[in-house]
């Protein structure tokens, strides 16, 4: 084999080898798994592509920016979704992410009724340690580059204060300080719609939409988290919290009087609902059948690992799983309202809207056989082609 990377030809000759070896140009060689053959093609070959219009890598020597920005579906209007910053595994993990995030975006705004396409940003890097008042204004040049063909917002490792420094250099961006026009913080929001997603799941579960005295495993306290806690516990919920971060949970525990999970298998806690609030795919081929649980919702973004296998998993099961990017949209009509120029009163009515749509989906799953989220993409898919349709005339 000579010093170069295998051709794709090549690799497919060999697709039913367990492995095949690959010489780099140090003439040192190294494995490569066949559930790994799919990186050949780590942009366009993926799932996760699923027909992006637009992907942007992002580079900066002078700041160390490294992001990337997917565009999924402008049908509906400008692309809006949040930027995340993380420090991720390695780039195809990012890649990854961004174009989950970024298609997740497309039906979130679809099913919530907003003019608006899919779109999503990640910044790899610590949050804490590497993200500057700099960094964040390069960023904010790169999004200004698209023209309004996407417009940011907050996401994980991300605070208002970074998206007024993105308003610097664009207008393209929502989530800004109130003091600057803006709608504010969109965590509180965010955590209301999902709480109006559990209260309808819970509604179609029990009969009622009282939330007393049930179990609720709230995973991952940010900002979103500690406020679907608060909601809870007004409620007279039992809230059982967990997070990486042990301060966190100390402090949320002491505003709530939460319980503190302290046990190895959180999953495999007997409650009545599961909220994840971290990051995604906690629903997967390790954890789902663990689940002792009557209702999935949460705000986290793609909680299933797996959308099509684990989503017939939990329908077979007999569990509730209110989809996430139904849900968790409080925040993007949160930050629609900067675009539209509507107040904090159609923002609410609009998220307690969440209530109505998530118990539509639910019932519709249940009369079709089909799984939640089947459902709610069907509502989404259908907005997107009447107005593909109409642009076509």
């Amino acid at each position: 084999m000579n010093n170069q990377l295998l051709l794709l030809p090549e690799i497919e000759r060999l697709v039913n080898l367990k492995f095949i070896i690959k010489t780099t140009h140090k003439m040192t060689s190294e494995v490569i798994d066949v559930k790994d053959l799919s990186k050949v093609n780590p942009v366009f070959g993926q799932l996760s592509f699923d027909n992006h219009e637009q992907i942007v890598f992002c580079n900066d020597k002078d700041t160390g920016l490294k992001a990337i920005i997917g565009i999924h579906n402008t049908v509906l209007g400008p692309a809006l979704g949040g930027t995340r910053m993380w420090q991720y595994a390695n780039e195809w993990e990012a890649l990854n992410d961004a174009l989950r995030l970024s298609r997740g975006m497309t039906f979130k705004s679809a099913v919530a009724g907003l003019n608006l396409g899919g779109g999503k940003a990640v910044i790899i890097g610590d949050a804490k340690t590497q993200k500057t008042p700099a960094l964040m204004r390069k960023f904010g040049e790169f999004v200004h580059s698209l023209s309004g063909k996407y417009i940011t917002a907050e996401d994980v490792g991300m605070e208002t204060a970074d998206m007024d420094l993105v308003r610097d250099v664009t207008p393209y961006v929502t989530g800004i300080s109130e003091s600057r026009g803006g709608a504010g913080n969109p965590s509180p929001i965010t955590a209301y719609g999902v709480f109006m997603g559990m209260k309808a799941a819970a509604m179609y579960k029990y009969g009622s939409d009282v939330l007393e005295d049930k179990k609720v495993i709230v995973q991952g306290i940010g900002h979103v988290g500690e406020s679907l806690v608060e909601h809870l516990t007004n409620e007279g919920a039992k809230v059982i919290i967990s997070d990486i971060n042990q301060a966190r949970l100390e402090e949320v525990k002491a505003k709530y009087g939460a319980e503190i999970y302290t046990g190895d298998n959180l999953y495999g806690v007997d409650a009545d609902i599961y909220a994840p609030c971290a990051l995604g795919a906690t629903i997967n081929d390790a954890t789902i059948n663990q689940l002792n649980v009557d209702i999935i919702a949460g705000a986290a973004n793609n909680q299933l690992e797996n959308e099509a296998v684990h989503g017939k998993i939990l329908s077979d099961r007999g569990i509730i799983y209110a989809p996430d990017f139904v849900i968790n949209a409080g925040g993007i009509i949160n930050v629609y309202a900067e675009l539209e120029g509507y107040g904090k009163a159609e923002i609410m009515r609009k998220t307690e809207n969440i209530y109505n749509t998530t118990l539509e989906i639910i019932k519709n799953a249940a009369t079709d056989g089909v799984t939640t989220h089947s459902a709610s993409l069907a509502i989404a898919q259908s907005r997107i082609d009447a107005r593909k349709k109409e642009n076509a005339k």
